[in-house]
């Protein structure tokens, strides 16, 4: 049996005025959200109405305990991943759901779960359609990634007595300050007294959540999972395509730009340009963050004169290609198998926060990034605490470029760089998910006997 829930702290005692007003509002704008939505093309074109909790799959096994995991976006869902198949893997008798909320991270996670383990698009937080989605589900445990505070979601679950944990938890100084106002810090701290769980990224988050009345007895570390990301071998297909770019780039000096978000080409490509002038054969993988900027990146790629080719169109490179850019979903972790150096983007330029730099660590990478990352900043202090040349953090284009000289003429610097940034993630990816399953198992679990009885 999982410990009894802590009881709401003094300052959720007005929550529930509050939570009836959110409530009300959040049923009354669902249906123009999602009109906007689909209007924007943000929703699948023909699943769209699974956001109305309208499932698409039957439930499997009626009467079975059933996790739901349930994650935002690609980088969430890709957190949640190793610990989907970890609880698959451990409990076949279990019942596995998987939801995200956009288009982007169905196009990528659907190709990598489990046999058996199902994807749906989650729910809008309003109450009729969190009703639905639970009662058709019957979910036995929720567990919610990073920053995923939904007020309806979290109250039906634990008015119906379903456990409710948020792993890799995470609290951006935006979203509490946003909290911490006398309209907001009733409602959230109502929604964490009914976790049984919380496992935050760091001692920062932990504080965060404290300061919003997070009870402090469900509060336990256990690592990011963002380190297990990296930690999964290339399936065969993978190597096929590692084994394919191997021969296209034909040992030209190499390096990739990942994850690149609109007005970061302008950096990326200004640095290439001085590069090419040392090294005349040097290729640049570029993939840009969202694939509709690629037409916004081929214009700056011409208006450089500089010859690139697509992914998506399969053309080969030839020794006249001086950009290769990706503009293809899912590919992110094969292609760093492929490149020695790795920029990381969504870093180079004010309000952008960085992104998971453990899949090029992972990969053997030497692994640089801009100086805007966010809450990521936390991981990179871990690795620099295990050997400061991990990763390198840049104070902007001009030592993006000097470090890249660096890295590209002379092979022991390249070298050294690379064994630390596979050594710092071996280090820090190691029983990551061992350990957050054994809290769930301990705090939020209370289905073990009856799931092996299945």
């Amino acid at each position: 049996m999982r410990p009894a829930r802590a009881p709401a702290p003094a300052a959720a005692r007005g929550g529930h005025a509050l939570y009836e007003l959110y409530r009300a509002a959040s049923r009354a704008a669902a249906p123009a959200v999602l009109l906007w939505r689909r209007l924007q093309g943000l929703e699948h074109p023909t699943r769209w109405p699974e956001r109305l909790g309208r499932p698409s799959a039957a439930r499997p096994r009626p009467g079975s305990p059933l996790v739901w995991f349930h994650a935002v976006s690609l980088g969430e869902g890709m957190a949640a991943l190793p610990v989907v198949r970890h609880c698959a893997r451990l409990h076949p008798g279990l019942s596995v759901l998987l939801t995200t909320t956009t288009h982007s991270s169905f196009e990528v996670i659907k190709d990598l779960l489990p046999d058996g383990v199902i994807y749906q698009f989650a729910p809008l937080d309003c109450p009729d359609t969190i009703e639905s989605f639970i009662g058709y589900w019957k979910p036995s445990l929720v567990l919610l990634m990073e920053s995923e505070l939904w007020p309806n979601l979290i109250m039906s679950a634990a008015a119906k007595g379903i456990a409710v944990a948020l792993l890799n938890g995470r609290m951006s100084m935006k979203s509490f300050n946003h909290w911490s106002m006398p309209l907001g810090l009733p409602l959230v701290a109502l929604m964490l007294s009914k976790l049984s769980l919380l496992v935050p990224l760091s001692t920062i988050q932990a504080v965060r959540f404290q300061l919003l009345h997070t009870p402090p007895g469900i509060i336990h570390f256990a690592g990011d999972l963002k380190y297990a990301v990296g930690d999964v071998n290339a399936e065969m297909n993978e190597v096929n395509k590692i084994k394919d770019l191997q021969q296209q780039f034909s040992n030209r000096p190499i390096w990739m730009a990942a994850s690149i978000h609109r007005g970061e080409e302008e950096v990326i490509l200004w640095a290439h340009d001085d590069l090419i002038k040392l090294y005349p054969t040097l290729l640049l993988v570029l993939v840009p963050r969202h694939p509709q900027d690629c037409k916004n990146f081929s214009l700056a790629l011409k208006e450089r004169k500089l010859n690139f080719v697509l992914r998506s169109t399969k053309e080969l490179v030839h020794s006249s290609t001086r950009v290769y850019m990706v503009d293809t979903l899912g590919e992110l972790r094969m292609l760093y198998r492929v490149t020695p150096i790795a920029v990381i983007g969504g870093s180079f330029l004010p309000g952008l926060a960085g992104h998971n730099i453990s899949e090029a660590a992972a990969a053997g990478c030497a692994v640089m990034t801009g100086p805007h990352v966010g809450h990521f900043y936390h991981m990179m202090v871990e690795m620099w605490q295990i050997n400061p040349l991990a990763v390198k953090q840049v104070a902007g284009e001009s030592e993006l470029l000097q470090t890249l000289k660096e890295l590209l003429g002379d092979v022991k610097t390249l070298g050294a760089r690379q064994r630390a940034a596979k050594d710092a993630f071996s280090i820090m990816s190691d029983g990551v998910v061992n350990r957050v399953w054994n809290l769930v198992c301990r705090f939020a679990i209370n289905f073990q006997t009856d799931a092996r009885n299945n």
